[in-house]
This record gives structure tokens, C-alpha cells and sequence, in this order.
């Protein structure tokens, strides 16, 4: 089970909450950051922190769908932007913002860097996510299904 916080004694967040709350027994997915490269390794919207960023998510979404996830269920994202400016910074938040990445809302944090991994990067973004059981696995738990899937993490699509 999931849970969203928004603390109210705190200012509220405009897009955001606070914290998230995962019920023991949920399986999370710790995300390692997503970068603007295509396919072939080569940066996407060079110069231009808003183009990676739409990169930056499409790959964050790829990720998720590997391990079994969504943009609903990240629970927290940290958003690296090579950037002192908060015009640049809003500029990338609006692009997360209206991927549906923060429909949670999620908890998250937007941080001003002095440089990322790969050269020419503006925009990384990593991510902790819950992996929802499956149908199947919901059957399992229940014991109406008899063939459990319980092969280890090294399945096709996650490490």
C-alpha cells in the first residue's frame, strides 16, 4: 500500500507531498539516474535543458516498465539540472510535471548542479518506485494459483 504526505504544518507543496509511506511487503525499485542519451548513446536536445529533459523521462519510463512499474507509483524522484538559474530550473520542472510523473504526487527534490556524467548533459533524473504485485502474484499470495513465479532478480529487464 502506498501512501502520500502532505504535513500540514509545513508550507504546501505546489506539486508534491512531503513524503511517501510504503507498507512493509512492497517490493521498491531504486532506479539509477536516467540520462538524456538515445538509443544509441548519443545526447538528445543538446544545449537545450527542456528537449533532455522529455528524453530524460522517456527513458525514465522505459525503466520503469522494465522492472515492473509506472509513473503512478514513483514514490520519490531526485531532478539534477546543470543549472544556477531558477527560470531553468522551473523551466525543467514544468517538463516533469506535465510528463504525469508527479501525478502521486511523489516526493521530490529539484537541485542546480555544476555538472552530470556525460558531456553535454543538463538533466538526470533518479527515481525510487513501488512495483504494484501483479495479477498473478495476487493469485499466488491467495493461493489460488499454483505456479509461483520465484525465479531470482536476474529475470530479463532487471539487474
Amino acid at each position: 500500500m502506498l501512501k502520500r504526505v502532505t504535513v500540514p504544518g509545513l508550507f504546501p507543496p505546489p506539486t508534491y507531498s512531503h513524503a511517501s509511506v510504503v507498507e512493509a511487503g512492497t517490493r521498491v525499485a531504486f532506479l539509477a539516474g536516467s540520462v538524456p542519451l538515445d538509443a544509441q548513446g548519443r545526447i538528445v536536445g543538446v544545449g537545450d535543458p527542456v528537449l533532455q529533459t522529455a528524453q530524460v523521462i522517456v527513458n525514465l519510463g522505459e525503466q520503469l516498465r522494465a522492472v515492473g512499474s509506472d509513473f503512478a507509483h514513483v514514490l520519490a524522484t531526485d531532478v539534477y539540472v546543470v543549472s544556477g538559474e531558477p527560470e531553468v530550473l522551473s523551466a525543467v520542472w514544468e517538463v516533469v510535471e506535465s510528463s504525469g510523473l508527479s501525478v502521486g504526487p511523489h516526493s521530490s527534490t529539484l537541485i542546480g548542479v555544476a555538472c552530470l556524467g556525460y558531456p553535454g548533459q543538463l538533466v538526470e533524473i533518479t527515481a525510487t518506485a513501488a512495483v504494484p504485485e501483479t495479477d498473478s502474484e495476487t493469485e499466488t499470495k491467495t493461493g489460488t494459483d499454483s505456479t509461483a513465479d520465484t525465479e531470482p532478480a536476474g529475470r530479463p529487464g532487471i539487474q
